[in-house]
């Protein structure tokens, strides 16, 4: 069976660096780095991957590339009273991942417009790019699409900073199965269906009071009241 235009372009981006790719991603870095850090592109440098997250050719949708800054946060490094153990310079990194940050950058580039996804696209030794596809709610042709047309509803305002998109949904833990077995629907579920009965609390069910054996059988006999 004859295989599409997609799978050799995906073949291509499971080792992005090497060989003729490699040259290619080499020299897209070095006018990358040149560029602003938010860029809107004529098309996706994924095809293959902007298709499968929702990307369209059509009115309404664009993407746009977003340079982000690699590693953790900085921290000053304390010069006096403190060993090195205790100076939390290392380790010092942010609850969100580097690809959330960089869907929220876009999304207060562009207010009017709503993130639907994004894909990593190249890195070096000092920053990392993502490509955000973002749809316009207000366009007649988003609003007669029938795959698209869930973002006019009103109800979808700021996806990054509710942790609505793929990224945030990953950083909330909604993409860890915790052992259960299940869709993430089912799991979400179960999760609710746990904080109205009040389960999920350290202090509720499965936390104890540890005593001293003596006081325990004294209290038991009825001695202590």
């Amino acid at each position: 069976m004859a295989k599409s235009m997609y799978h050799y372009i995906a073949e291509a981006w499971r080792r992005p660096y090497d060989g003729e790719h490699g040259e290619l991603m080499k020299l897209r870095l070095i006018e990358w780095r040149k560029q602003p850090a938010i860029l809107r592109v004529d098309k996706p440098t994924r095809l293959d991957r902007a298709r499968s997250l929702g990307y369209k050719a059509k009115q309404g949708v664009i993407v746009v590339r977003v340079r982000v800054r690699k590693g953790g946060r900085r921290k000053p490094r304390p010069n006096k009273g403190r060993r090195p153990k205790r100076m939390g310079v290392y380790g010092f990194a942010p609850a969100k991942s580097i690809r959330l940050i960089a869907e929220e950058r876009a999304q207060r580039k562009y207010p009017n417009m709503i993130v639907l996804n994004s894909y990593y696209v190249g890195e070096d030794g000092l920053y990392k790019w993502y490509e955000v596809i973002l749809v316009d709610p207000n366009h007649p042709a988003i609003m007669s699409d029938p795959e698209l047309s869930w973002v006019s509803s009103g109800k979808h305002k700021g996806r990054p900073f509710r942790g609505l998109t793929s990224a945030g949904k990953k950083m909330r833990g909604l993409r860890k199965s915790r052992g259960l077995k299940g869709t993430h629907k089912y799991k979400w579920k179960k999760k609710q269906k746990e904080r109205k009965l009040k389960k999920r609390h350290e202090a509720s069910g499965r936390a104890r009071l540890i005593e001293p054996d003596e006081i325990r059988a004294k209290y038991h006999k009825g001695d202590l009241q």
